[in-house]
C-alpha cells in the first residue's frame, strides 16, 4: 500500500476515535489502567469497547420504552417497531397517530380517543348527514329550526303564546335584506335572542322554511300571517305564493276579510279580485261572517260600492250585524245605542230610500238603530207628497250587468218536433277566467203565451253547486228568457261544468241550430261539450239551454 494511503487510513482511524471520545459522557473519559503497553491503539480499542457497551444500553432502554408504551397504549397494535422508528401508525379506530421523529415520551398530550390525520384531510365518518345528503339545498334544509350551529334565535309571537325558534344568521341574512341589515349592517343586533310578538310561530317558521329550503306550504289558516311575515322581511317570492294562493282560495265567505287585507299588503292584483267576488257575490259576502271581522275604513269603502250586487235591505241587516261585532270587540254591551255609536257616520252609506216601502217597515224601521226622527221622515218619503229632506243616499246602487253568452247561431220550431217532456236538457262548458254564472236563458213556447215550471242546476264532477226550482212566462216570440239561480255560483276556469234544466209546460217550443264549440262574450271565452245527463236531445249543436248569463 503507499505511503500515503496508509498515512490517510491512519489519520481516518484516528478522526473516528476522537469522535467517540468527544461522544461519551464525562466520566467515561477518564483514564484506566489497560494490559498491554500504553499507546494509541489500546486506547481506541476502549472507546471503541465503552462506545459498544453506551449502544447496547440505548437498545435496552428504548426496548423498556416500548414495552412501556404497550402498556399504556394497548390499541396501538403490536408493531412497536413502527412506533419506535417514528413512522405512522396505520389508522384504526382508537389508535395514536405519530408523525415521524415523535416519539412515544412526547405524546403524553394526544388522548387514545383523538384521531389525528397527519395528511390534513380528516373526513367525516360514513353516514353522517352530510355524507346522506349530497345537494346543498339539502343540507341547508336540515338547517332549518335546527339548533346545530344557530347562531340567533327568535321568540316568536305574542307574550305567553311565543315560542323559540333557533336560526343561522348567514343563512337569514342571504335570503332577506331586512335580515341582512340586521345581522350585518351599521346598527347589527348583538342580543343573541331577537322577540318578534307581532308575528305568528306557524307563519314565522314557514318564512324560515322557505329560506332555507326554498320550500313553500302555505294553509289556509295561516296564509294572511305568512303574506305579512313576508312582506314584514321583503321576501317577494314568498309573498307572491301567499298572494297567488289566496286568489285560488277567494270566494264569498272570505272576500270581505281578504279585501281588507289586500289593501293593508297594497296587493293591487288581489284587491281587484276580490271587488269580482264582492260586487258579483255581494248578498254571500255581506251575510259571512268574515265581512263582521273588517275595519270600520273597510266597511265604509263596502258600503261606498255603487255596483254591489244586493239588495239595500241585506245591506242594512249586513252593518247592523257588523256594529254587535264592533261592540263586542270594544267590550261594549251590543245595544242599539251603542251599535249606532260604533257605526258613526258609516250608517249614512245605506240607501235606505231605494228600499221597498215593505222592506223597510219589515226591517229597518223596527231595528231601533233610526232615531224616531228618522224613522218618521223616511215614512213620510215614502209616502207623503212633500217628501222630507233625508241624510241617506237616494238612488239605488246600479249594480252589474249581467253578460249573455249565446251558443247557437239561429234558431226554430217545426210543428212536429222539440217537445218538452219532463226529460232532462244537459250541457256541459268550461270558461278560460274565473266568472259568476247568475241563471240561464232559456227558450219558450212556439204556440203562444204559455207558463213553465222549471228546474236549474249546475254542478261540478258530479257535486251540486247550485239549483233552483222557479216558474217562467214565455211571450210565444223565438227570444229567450232568464231563470236564475238564487246567488251567482263562481265557475272557476280551465274546468268542466254542466248545467241541466228540467221543464213542465208546453210540450213543443223553439230550439237551437247550428251550434258553436267555442264563443267569446265579454273577454271571456266558452268551450262547449255534450253532456252525459242530456236525455231529450240537448248537444253542442243544437236543442236548449241556448244562453248563460253571467257575471265577469
Amino acid at each position: 500500500m503507499p505511503t500515503a494511503d496508509c498515512r490517510l487510513l491512519h489519520h481516518g482511524r484516528i478522526m473516528r476515535c476522537l469522535t467517540y471520545l468527544f461522544l461519551l459522557p464525562e466520566t467515561l473519559k477518564k483514564s484506566r489502567k489497560v494490559s498491554g503497553l500504553p499507546g494509541r491503539l489500546p486506547v481506541c480499542s476502549e472507546i471503541l469497547t465503552l462506545s459498544l457497551t453506551s449502544t447496547k444500553k440505548k437498545q435496552k432502554q428504548q426496548q423498556e420504552e416500548e414495552k412501556m408504551a404497550a402498556e399504556l397504549y394497548p390499541a396501538a397494535g403490536t408493531d412497536t417497531t413502527s412506533l419506535a422508528s417514528g413512522t405512522t401508525v396505520e389508522d384504526k379506530p382508537g389508535e395514536v397517530h405519530l408523525s415521524p421523529g415523535s416519539s412515544v415520551g412526547n405524546s403524553a398530550a394526544t388522548t387514545p380517543t383523538t384521531q389525528q390525520n397527519i395528511t390534513n384531510n380528516n373526513t367525516e365518518p360514513p353516514g353522517s348527514w352530510q355524507c346522506s345528503h349530497p345537494t346543498l339545498r339539502e343540507r341547508n334544509a336540515l338547517m332549518f329550526n335546527n339548533e346545530l350551529m344557530a347562531d340567533v334565535h327568535f321568540i316568536v309571537g305574542p307574550l305567553g303564546a311565543s315560542q323559540r325558534v333557533p336560526a343561522h344568521k348567514y343563512v337569514l341574512a342571504v335570503g332577506s335584506s331586512v335580515f341582512c341589515a340586521m345581522f350585518y349592517g351599521d346598527l347589527a343586533e348583538e342580543e343573541p335572542e331577537i322577540h318578534i310578538p307581532d308575528v305568528e310561530p306557524a307563519a314565522f317558521l314557514i318564512l324560515l322554511k322557505y329560506m332555507y329550503s326554498d320550500e313553500i306550504e302555505l294553509e289556509a289558516d295561516t296564509v294572511l300571517a305568512t303574506l305579512y311575515a313576508a312582506k314584514k322581511y321583503i321576501v317577494p317570492a314568498l309573498a307572491k305564493a301567499c298572494v297567488s294562493f289566496l286568489e285560488t282560495s277567494l270566494e264569498a265567505r272570505n272576500a270581505c276579510v281578504l279585501l281588507s287585507q289586500s289593501r293593508l299588503f297594497e296587493e293591487p292584483d288581489l284587491t281587484q279580485r276580490c271587488w269580482e267576488v264582492i260586487d258579483a257575490q255581494a248578498e254571500l259576502a255581506l251575510r259571512s261572517e268574515g265581512f263582521c271581522e273588517i275595519d270600520l275604513q273597510t266597511l265604509e269603502i263596502i258600503l261606498q260600492r255603487e255596483t254591489l250586487n244586493a239588495k239595500e235591505a241585506v245591506v242594512f241587516e249586513a252593518v247592523v250585524d257588523w256594529a254587535a261585532a264592533e261592540c263586542k270587540r270594544r267590550g261594549l254591551a251590543p245595544s242599539a245605542q251603542n251599535r249606532r255609536e260604533v257605526l258613526g257616520p258609516a250608517l249614512f252609506l245605506v240607501r235606505i230610500p231605494s228600499m221597498s216601502l215593505e222592506e223597510f217597515a219589515n226591517g229597518a224601521a223596527q231595528r231601533d238603530i233610526l232615531t224616531l226622527e228618522e224613522t218618521r221622515n223616511l215614512f213620510l218619503w215614502y209616502t207623503a207628497a212633500h217628501k222630507p229632506t233625508l241624510d241617506f243616499p237616494l238612488a239605488p246602487r246600479t249594480g252589474l250587468a249581467p253578460q249573455r253568452c249565446h251558443r247557437f247561431q239561429s234558431s226554430a220550431y217545426r210543428s212536429n218536433q222539440w217537445r218538452y217532456r219532463g226529460r232532462c236538457d244537459s250541457i256541459q262548458f268550461a270558461v278560460d277566467r274565473r266568472v259568476f254564472v247568475a241563471g240561464l236563458g232559456l227558450y219558450g213556447s212556439s204556440g203562444g203565451k204559455a207558463e213553465y215550471g222549471v228546474r236549474i242546476e249546475l254542478k261540478r264532477q258530479g257535486a251540486t253547486l247550485a239549483q233552483n226550482l222557479t216558474r217562467f212566462v214565455s211571450d210565444g216570440s223565438s227570444g229567450t228568457f232568464p231563470v236564475w239561480f238564487e246567488h251567482p255560483v263562481q265557475v272557476e276556469q280551465d274546468a268542466f261544468y254542466t248545467v241541466s234544466v228540467v221543464l213542465d209546460g208546453s210540450e213543443l217550443s223553439y230550439f237551437g241550430q247550428e251550434g258553436m264549440t267555442e264563443v267569446q262574450c265579454g273577454g271571456v271565452t266558452f268551450q262547449f261539450q255534450c253532456s252525459s245527463d242530456s236525455t231529450n236531445g240537448t248537444g253542442v249543436q243544437g236543442g236548449q239551454i241556448p244562453e248563460l248569463v253571467f257575471y265577469s
